[in-house]
């Protein structure tokens, strides 16, 4: 098992956001299995051509997405994100539709708010 990442330098897109959006796509797809070890930040940084505090961000970024894991000395590794993705989700619905409430929307404009956040945030 290889980790594949590509970074396009021409792109609007932060670096360490496209080293986060890689490997979480790459994790939650099966292609890099849970417990599989990721390289150091160091050796990552060396092999992409990124400034240790560029992957370090992404690590952190991933790890509060509960998609990797670190374990002290033993290293970083791919998580069993699936579930810990999905309850946050959920939680962050759930938190929304109880604002949505709160704040008097009907059902239909708090989905109808839902569906424009969800359509910014994927770009179409």
């Amino acid at each position: 098992m290889t980790l594949t990442i590509a970074l396009d330098p021409e792109s609007t897109t932060a670096p360490y956001e496209q080293l986060r959006a890689q490997l979480s796509e790459q994790a939650r797809s099966g292609a890099l299995p849970v417990g599989f070890r990721l390289p150091t930040v160091r050796g990552l940084a060396e092999e992409l051509g990124l400034a240790a505090n560029t992957v370090a961000k992404a690590y952190r970024a991933l790890e509060a997405d509960g998609v990797i894991e670190t374990r002290g000395r033993n290293g970083t590794f791919v998580a069993a994100a699936g579930g810990a993705a999905e309850r946050k989700a959920a939680t962050a619905a759930r938190d929304y539709a109880e604002q949505a409430r709160r704040l008097g929307l009907s059902r239909a404009e708090a989905l109808s708010r839902a569906e424009d956040a969800v359509r910014a945030a994927y770009g179409g």
